[in-house]
């Protein structure tokens, strides 16, 4: 690649991906495995439910005794849930039966309460049901050795209640990815310690951290480098032990732009640098000393927009998702926008309801780099491809919604 030219954004994701691998894996406790990636299919250790259970509170009963309504039947017993019916049901007889308890022998229909009426020992049906009606057939929801969880599934807790019901204590799980941030400039100071003449927080740092928590990574913080090349050195030799390092600034060709410089002499293999979108043009892709690289751009907006883009697949791949892919939705526009140029675009912007109560997606009108109040006000980034002609309010356009990602 020329030094002028820029990679698509497809193509760079495509080599980049393809150079990564999923890392190692661990057996850890269902109830700790809230935001980790399967790395085996989970099945059931048991049927659920693993028996005949009654749906709802009423009377469990034979359905042919209640053919001619109404009927009145002969109590024989109560059946609260997590206890066994000890008795059968034959003809003319009932069982109050209460939601989840195991279906007595001789019983095909429960009626709910609310259809009878009850005198003592005996209660009238005043009202039928269809055979089976009210039941929850043994295995109805999943039965044991059924596969319930895919490998390369990200778990969530909606997954855990499904994975604990099924009795399984133990799932083998990609450990946890440990991803090593190295800040780079002289105008950065620590968040907390003041910033004299020039200097400004080093935000990019916690923003990315923060990301990648809760994507489910563990987070080293290298601290920041000066932009003078044995700094920068000597600070790259805390690199090891981790599965992905991210530089943050300096990647550009600026004279205080060291990244690459320094670290070529030190181990960087880059495989490709400089990107068709906006922001982030600057992105670097490599191996430093075989472990995996981004070089992310250093203004806000720019490490932001190519965190979601690169590092967050990049992750994904190393955990051993089945899906790298972020999720792409369509809304139409609240506004015209323009024709774009020759980079792929990733707007900041905001979905909002319409008069007719659809979403429709507003870009900010501020799109600057380094506006970190225009990042954190905004809940999507909105894809405007390379030389997309000018659209008018209501053309649906690709979205990259947060709420699935953070």
């Amino acid at each position: 690649m020329s030094k002028a030219s820029l990679l698509n954004v497809d193509t760079a994701l495509s080599q980049m991906l393809g150079r990564l691998s999923p890392i190692g894996t661990e057996v850890i406790p269902t109830t700790e495995a809230l935001g980790r990636v399967t790395r085996t299919k989970i099945r059931a250790n048991l049927s659920q439910p693993p028996f005949h259970a009654s749906a709802m509170d009423g009377y469990a009963v034979r359905h042919e005794d209640i053919q001619n309504l109404p009927a009145t039947l002969t109590v024989i017993d109560e059946i609260p849930a997590g206890v066994i019916p000890t008795k059968s049901i034959t003809t003319g007889q009932a069982m109050r039966i209460f939601t989840g308890a195991p279906l007595p022998d001789g019983a095909d229909t429960v009626i709910m309460q609310e259809s009878t009426t009850s005198t003592g020992q005996h209660v009238t049906i005043h009202k039928g049901a269809d055979l089976g009606c009210n039941i929850r057939r043994c295995g109805n929801d999943f039965a044991k050795n059924e596969m319930l969880i895919a490998d390369g599934h990200y778990l969530q807790p909606r997954n855990l209640g499904l994975i604990t019901a099924a009795n399984v204590p133990h799932v083998t799980v990609t450990r946890k990815p440990r991803v090593a941030l190295l800040a780079t400039g002289d105008e950065l100071v620590p968040l907390g310690q003041p910033a004299g003449p020039g200097q400004i927080v080093s935000s990019n740092t916690i923003l990315l951290t923060a990301l990648l928590n809760a994507q489910g990574a563990d987070v080293i913080d290298l601290g920041i480098a000066p932009d003078d090349e044995d700094g920068l050195r000597i600070m790259s030799r805390d690199v090891r032990d981790v599965d992905l390092f991210v530089t943050i600034g300096g990647a550009s060709v600026g004279d205080h732009d060291l990244v690459q410089k320094v670290l070529k002499g030190e181990g960087l293999d880059v495989d490709f640098w400089r990107i068709a979108m906006k922001p982030g043009k600057p992105l670097i892709f490599g191996h430093f000393r075989d472990i995996p690289m981004l070089g992310l751009p250093g203004n806000p907006a720019s490490a932001f927009v190519c965190a979601l883009i690169f590092l967050l697949p990049a992750l994904f791949k190393i955990q051993g998702r089945m899906d790298t892919s972020l999720p792409i939705h369509y809304y139409p526009l609240a506004h015209d926008l323009p024709e774009n140029g020759p980079r792929q675009d990733y707007k900041r912007g905001q979905l909002h309801p319409s008069v007719d109560g659809h979403a429709v997606v507003h870009t900010a009108a501020q799109q600057d780099s380094a506006k970190l109040s225009v990042v954190s006000a905004a809940d999507c980034l909105v894809i405007r491809p390379p030389h997309a002609p000018a659209v008018v309010a209501g053309t649906m356009v690709p979205v990259i919604p947060f709420d699935d990602l953070i």
